[in-house]
């Protein structure tokens, strides 16, 4: 949930280059895939700025029901979409669940990606992840049962002090909400900021030297740089990724350790088409590498300011709500 719109120098001040970040007039075009000139920032670079929308109804893994086909006609793709839109009913609120419950709290996209997939995952061919390691499942299980800890703040993951975590990636994977992204260049830089809990990569394209291997950050170590028309961005050095991605897809990436080394591809396709696509190589979680292609649909904005942050009542209600149950089990 998000109130009030995100102050661009807020975000510029990581820089303190501000008017740069502003879009300016082309100064040299090449032909995106629709043969558009494409837009170029005034260092010539191509312009991807913008608020992107990466919300879709496709899924992550090939559905059993379209084992042999990777990609849907159009009408297939219409269909799925009307069968979407159909299930986004609301329903009565359950017995003791102040949750949210009806749809008007959710932003989980409404067309199927731009690629027309039949899932999110390109490769395997077969749309589907790889199999976990041993290493992996083992992660898996231990990240399960950390979540059915309630003794202190201490067994509670970052996403509940509205730190990081949920689609805000990296990887960027379709959530239930906020699946908005902004991107600003300056000359050497771009940043990514994520509507989700407002999280910001600055990344460098003056391919400078990587941090020391010891060196762990939450959303890892990045490093950008361009192949022609495609913007190439090399995240390594991650700490513990998987405990800060407790959401629908990204239960999935719990397998992940601090070896995960990604690698995310954007690209202009036309004026309202950017391409999303990146590739996760980590030989202690799954058998092989994998990817994942799609596409962000530009939407007017503004990106606005996630309404959670750190000291929300969501993780003091989780302890309390235990210790009543405890207490109230104790005087039984």
């Amino acid at each position: 949930m998000h109130f009030q719109a995100i102050s661009c120098g807020r975000v510029l001040g990581v820089l303190t280059m501000a008017a740069s970040l502003v879009p300016v007039p082309a100064v040299a075009q090449s032909s995106s895939s629709d043969g558009t000139p494409a837009p170029r920032t005034a260092d010539g670079q191509p312009d991807l700025q913008g608020v992107w929308d990466f919300g879709s109804v496709t899924p992550l893994q090939r559905p059993a029901a379209l084992a042999d086909k990777a990609f849907l006609t159009e009408e297939e793709a219409s269909a799925l979409e009307t069968q979407a839109a159909a299930g986004r009913v609301d329903r009565p609120p359950r017995a003791g669940d102040p949750g949210s419950y009806n749809q008007f709290w959710f932003a989980g996209g409404t067309t199927v990606s731009g690629t027309r997939r039949t899932s999110l995952i390109s490769d395997p061919p077969d749309g589907h992840l790889p199999a976990y390691t041993a290493e992996g499942e083992a992660r898996m299980t231990a990240r399960a049962d950390a979540r059915g800890r309630n003794a202190g703040p201490e067994d509670r993951d970052v996403d509940e002090r509205c730190i990081l975590g949920f689609n805000s990636g990296p990887p960027m994977l379709p959530g239930a909400y906020n699946n908005l992204v902004q991107l600003f260049q300056v000359p050497g830089y771009v940043v990514i900021l994520n509507e989700m809990v407002n999280d910001v990569r600055v990344i460098p394209l003056d391919r400078r030297p990587a941090l020391p291997s010891h060196i762990r950050q939450w959303k890892g170590h990045s490093r950008g740089r361009w192949e022609g028309e495609t913007l190439v961005v090399e995240t390594s050095n991650f700490r513990d990724i998987g405990t800060a991605h407790p959401a629908p897809n990204m239960e999935l990436l719990e397998a992940l350790g601090p070896q995960l080394h990604l690698t995310e591809r954007f690209r202009r396709l036309d004026g309202d088409t950017l391409s999303y696509a990146f590739t996760v190589d980590d030989p202690t979680a799954f058998a092989q590498s994998w990817s994942v292609e799609t596409t962000m649909t530009k939407t007017p904005g503004p990106l606005y300011e996630y309404a959670c942050h750190e000291g929300n009542y969501g993780l003091f209600n989780i302890l309390a709500g235990a210790q009543a149950e405890a207490r109230a089990t104790d005087a039984r």
